[in-house]
């Protein structure tokens, strides 16, 4: 018989991920990591990590490490030039617009899309909404902590 506890559980649909990461661009330019705090806790399927950084993990195992590279399709996309809002100068009241800035928007649902100024031409300002890591090729470094089923409430 063997006892539950020693069961040694896989990543999958359905469990509870905790895990230190690291997330690096191309020229290996750390981008976000958990290494210098707490670890990250999710759902596998839970909306928290996109699909293409949840799949090179499945079958993993707490104590395992892997190191992946998640092409922009699997990562936040590809860069889309529609993305690409040409506003008013006078929409931005005195603020300070540099290009590099990155500004909060509501979208039409109400929420917030936040958007990088990329171009000041004139009165003319161009708004950039894609993801700040559209178009990139990350690597995306895990170490899985633990793994357990997830627990509905």
């Amino acid at each position: 018989m063997t006892d539950q506890n020693s069961q040694q559980y896989r990543i999958d649909e359905g469990m509870e991920v905790t895990l230190h990461f690291t997330l690096k661009l191309e020229d290996g330019t750390v981008v976000d990591s958990t290494r210098d705090k707490a670890a990250a806790t999710f759902q596998v399927g839970d909306g928290n990590l996109p699909p293409g950084f949840e799949h090179p993990m499945k079958g993993m195992a707490a104590g395992e490490s892997g190191s992946f590279e998640i092409t922009p399709e699997h990562a936040f996309g590809q860069h889309n030039p529609q993305n690409i809002q040409r506003l008013k100068r006078d929409d931005f009241g005195d603020e300070e617009l540099e290009i590099g800035t990155v500004m909060s928007f509501a979208d039409p649902s109400g929420g917030e899309l936040p958007g990088v100024i990329s171009a000041i031409d004139g009165d003319m300002i161009d708004v950039d909404f894609n993801h700040p890591l559209a178009g990139r090729t990350l690597t995306f470094e895990v170490e899985v902590i633990d793994v357990k089923p997830a627990t509905t409430h």
